[in-house]
């Protein structure tokens, strides 16, 4: 799913990353329930969260939908899925793998298909999105969804420049992957959501210095510490108030809708 420098940086984080992805305290469950919305789940779908990370959504997710099969959280980073518990909740199961293991079938997994999976801010570590997109496309059951949460291809964080324009440059479009989804076979269609973050701006910085997007990771400290400076120009304001705007591409693979298959 990602490269060796990235990687690391997620194995570095992983201890802390909870805390850094955890704006206020509505904010996954409001993301979670986006996606449980998005996806239409039901409490029989076989779900699978690939690069879950440390199972921050999936687990907020198994909470709303108290499913009867265990959410899969995959990830190639043991230390981020060891945050999950040892041993995990009943309804989270971590699997070692990547986005491409997955879609190459090199991973195990206990489900034959998948009802639904999803991949929140993840796609963009994804080396062949095209291929890897259509590899996870043939996982899905009939009537299965398949749903790519991402930031839009320009973002109004509160950072400094340089890492602004950066990310500009290497952020894939959301309408290019729809593009992927529908040559995968899948109906595919692009939304947008968006939530208000209200965060404490030393806290922010923090974050920023821990760079807690992978982003900020190809950036130097002196580069990092430099952008703070900036930043805190920029931003004397002690609480910064900013949009989160994601896009939702939302692939379905035709045959038995998912509302006929369980029921609903």
């Amino acid at each position: 799913m990602e490269g060796p420098d990235v990687r690391g940086h997620y194995e570095e984080l992983a201890g802390e990353y909870d805390e850094h992805w955890v704006y206020g305290s509505d904010y996954v469950p409001w993301m979670s329930g986006r996606i449980v919305e998005a996806l239409g789940l039901g409490t029989t779908d076989r779900i699978a969260d690939i690069g879950s990370g440390t199972g921050l959504f999936a687990r907020e997710a198994a909470e709303q939908l108290k499913p009867r099969h265990p959410i899969l959280c995959v990830d190639p980073s043991e230390a981020m899925l060891s945050q999950l518990g040892a041993p995990p909740p009943a309804d989270l199961a971590p699997i070692v793998a990547s986005a491409e293991d997955v879609a190459e079938g090199r991973a195990r997994l206990p489900y034959e298909q998948l009802d639904a999976m999803w991949l929140k801010e993840s796609v963009h570590h994804v080396a062949h999105p095209a291929h890897t997109l259509r590899g996870l496309a043939d996982r899905l059951a009939p009537g299965g969804r398949l749903l790519v949460v991402m930031l839009p291809a320009t973002i109004q964080y509160p950072l400094f420049e340089a890492a602004l324009a950066r990310f500009e440059e290497l952020q894939p479009d959301p309408a290019v992957i729809e593009g992927h989804l529908r040559a995968a076979g899948l109906e595919a269609g692009l939304s947008y959501v968006e939530h208000e973050l209200r965060i404490d701006r030393d806290k922010y910085l923090g974050m920023v210095r821990a760079r807690y997007m992978s982003l900020l990771s190809t950036f130097s400290d002196s580069e990092i510490e430099k952008g703070i400076e900036e930043m805190q120009v920029a931003h004397p304001e002690p609480v910064l108030v900013f949009p989160d705007r994601f896009a939702f591409v939302l692939g379905q693979r035709r045959g038995e809708s998912s509302d006929e298959h369980h029921g609903r």
